[in-house]
């Protein structure tokens, strides 16, 4: 999803500057009004997809329980939204699988349901236990179940720092920027739960130096927090000022940047001593443990180049496209539509497709660039502009051939997906489409195996 032109960054090392674009960044949220219906998919991030535990006919509540799973790498799915359930069916996702989806419609009175209760936290059992149950993801965009993440074994990992990623390193998206303006507070107070019930000794929050407002408004909270808690063991707290650079989000990159160590092929970030919490998650996690509210909003920003007023719009999970196009104040009617950033997110065509948990932003764009492929003419610009030093260009032949030893070798599975590599390409190739194309492929063929 290129829309910036490529002739607007810059590349230092193996890192991109992309222009910023961040108009929503200083936009306070607003709450949007309850839509007429929702469409909340049982696939809300990565991993097994849950099954709907209410039938059609059933009336809900906000925030009770729709779908479940028993399998460790899931989140449960709670109704954003105090109604009917009017459908149950397959939709497909803006990635093209297909997963069974709850359509509500909403009534006029919205009523929390009334199992809602702060969790009960003694342990760090308790502590994994209650953010499961809140249903959370990684809120960056991965949508990775946080409960998964943070039940590591102490005994296998032995983790010395935990990481907040604020670098929000895509263009137009700005949510966690609006989360450290705006909740700075849990901000601090999730980052202290985790570094309490998984025994970490430090924190580092990663925020790149083009946000200095929450650079320092983060410093100044933690300065007062440890005047205030001086011998607290969750103290030891502090603001790493990053490069502007991209991919500065990605777990990999982050670590490299914050802590300077390498997680090598097949490695978790844990191997290396760091656990990684988006900075939204970490301050939703504070949320529920005050309220025992479950993950059933999404801050979303809206912007692009026919958006008149950009905005950071909190709504109900399962909003439709149709029913946030409402809400953007659009001059001209888009003919590319974004779920995500331009770098990483993917079009969407259907006005029923709804946001997840892991939407981050809807861009709207008029005047896509139409680009013509041409052949590879072996500069190595994106071999040069790859992080994790892979060969596109080899990776795209071995996938036209289907070999799949030779993708293995090529350390396919390393790759980011950032989309490097299709922006800076002269001959505007789709190679980040072919290394997700491949990844598929690889997981195909071990699937069959």
């Amino acid at each position: 999803m290129f829309i910036i032109k490529r002739e607007a960054f810059k590349i230092s090392g193996k890192s991109f500057k992309l222009p910023h674009r961040k108009d929503a960044a200083e936009v306070r949220t607003k709450k949007i009004a309850t839509p007429k219906i929702v469409i909340i998919s049982t696939a809300q991030g990565i991993g097994v997809p849950c099954t709907p535990v209410v039938e059609v006919g059933d009336n809900v509540k906000t925030g009770q329980l729709i779908a479940d799973s028993e399998a460790f790498i899931s989140a449960p799915v709670y109704s954003s939204v105090t109604g009917k359930v009017s459908d149950i069916k397959d939709i497909e996702d803006i990635s093209g699988r297909f997963n069974k989806a709850i359509v509500i419609e909403s009534e006029s009175q919205q009523v929390m349901c009334e199992t809602i209760a702060p969790p009960v936290i003694e342990n760090r059992a308790d502590f994994i236990k209650a953010v499961r149950k809140s249903g959370l993801v990684g809120l960056g965009g991965a949508g990775f179940p946080a409960h998964v993440k943070i039940g590591f074994d102490p005994e296998k990992f032995k983790v010395d720092t935990l990481l907040i990623n604020g670098a929000e390193c895509e263009p137009y998206v700005a949510t966690d920027s609006c989360e450290f303006m705006e909740n700075a507070e849990n901000i601090i107070k999730g980052i202290k739960l985790i570094m309490k019930y998984c025994e970490i000794p430090r924190a580092i929050i990663g925020i790149e130096k083009k946000n200095p407002k929450a650079i320092r408004l983060m410093r100044e909270l933690i300065e007062k927090d440890a005047d205030n808690y001086p011998d607290s063991p969750q103290a030891n707290i502090t603001v790493k000022r990053l490069g502007i650079t991209y991919p500065q989000g990605a777990e990999k990159v982050l670590i490299y940047s914050a802590v300077g160590r390498v997680v090598r092929e097949g490695q978790l970030p844990l191997a290396a001593g760091c656990l990684i919490v988006n900075v939204s998650s970490a301050a939703f996690i504070a949320k529920y443990v005050e309220t025992g509210i479950p993950l059933i909003y999404r801050r979303v920003t809206i912007d692009g180049n026919i958006v008149n007023k950009p905005a950071n719009l909190l709504m109900p999970i399962g909003t439709t496209l149709g029913d946030i196009i409402s809400q953007a104040d659009l001059r001209l009617r888009p003919d590319r539509i974004i779920f995500g950033g331009p770098m990483m997110g993917r079009s969407v065509y259907d006005m029923d497709t709804p946001i997840s948990k892991t939407t981050g932003a809807v861009l709207f764009f008029k005047g896509f660039p139409n680009e013509k492929i041409t052949v590879c003419i072996r500069c190595g610009k994106c071999v040069r502009a790859c992080f994790m030093k892979l060969l596109p260009t080899e990776i795209e032949n071995a996938y036209k051939a289907r070999d799949t030893k030779q993708l293995m070798k090529l350390n396919i599975n390393s790759c980011m997906e950032c989309g490097s590599c299709s922006y800076i390409c002269p001959a505007k190739r789709n190679l980040a489409e072919t290394n997700k194309l491949a990844k598929d492929l690889i997981r195909k063929s071990k699937s069959e195996t």
